[in-house]
């Protein structure tokens, strides 16, 4: 919708925190040591903070939806520990040829297809024009494109592997690359609205599951 809030969308897993595979008890997960600033960070720059995650795990029958439920539980306590929240937490549980009803299904949910973007814009009030996806996959800069947004890749999780070993063949470079989330945000909320970020990195030549 035109005319909200922008938001700054964030991948789970490999953005947010550690890239372990599945997730399949709250023991393993692991909150990257820089992603409470940068959530904070996003909150204080009155743009909204939402995550938004592909759990094909549930659909696999490697976990229950519950263990997911309380993955997050303890990511939101993590945040609400460091004075950061989420506005929004949205995921997919899907899987279009793995598992059994429900959660077996081709839905408009799973990224890069934009159903959770639209779904949060719908909810939350979110100029989607004006917003950020922020992750380490190519499927996180396809969703932002597929709604307007501007997507940025950080080198975290499967990121630098993704750059340096596939980025050459893909069709648009991100719109920025960033070492991790917290760089990613900084950078963002820094540039004037609607504005792309000059020069960005080429993925070309970088720096340094689901």
């Amino acid at each position: 919708m035109s005319g909200g809030r922008p938001a700054i969308f964030i991948d789970r897993d490999g953005t947010i925190s550690d890239e372990i595979g599945y997730v399949n008890h709250a023991s393993r997960f692991r909150v990257f040591p820089w992603a409470v600033d940068a959530i904070r960070l996003v909150n204080r720059s009155g743009r909204l903070a939402v995550m938004v995650t592909n759990q094909a795990g549930v659909a696999r029958g490697y976990f229950p939806e519950r263990v997911m439920q309380d993955v997050h539980a303890r990511l939101l306590d993590t945040l609400a520990q460091g004075d950061a929240r989420l506005d929004g937490l949205y995921y997919c549980p899907h899987h279009p040829q793995a598992g059994e009803a429900p959660y077996r299904q081709d839905c408009d949910c799973r990224k890069p297809k934009p159903g959770l973007l639209h779904r949060a814009a719908a909810d939350l009030g979110i100029d989607l024009a004006s917003s950020w996806v922020i992750g380490d996959r190519l499927g996180d800069l396809q969703v932002a494109w597929a709604v307007g947004a501007q997507g940025a890749m950080v080198r975290s999780g499967y990121g630098r592997g993704e750059l340096e070993n596939h980025a050459a063949s893909w069709s648009r470079p991100p719109d920025l690359v960033a070492e991790h989330l917290l760089e990613a945000v900084s950078r963002i909320i820094a540039m004037p609205a609607g504005q792309s970020p000059a020069g960005r990195t080429s993925p070309q030549a970088p720096q340094g599951k689901k």
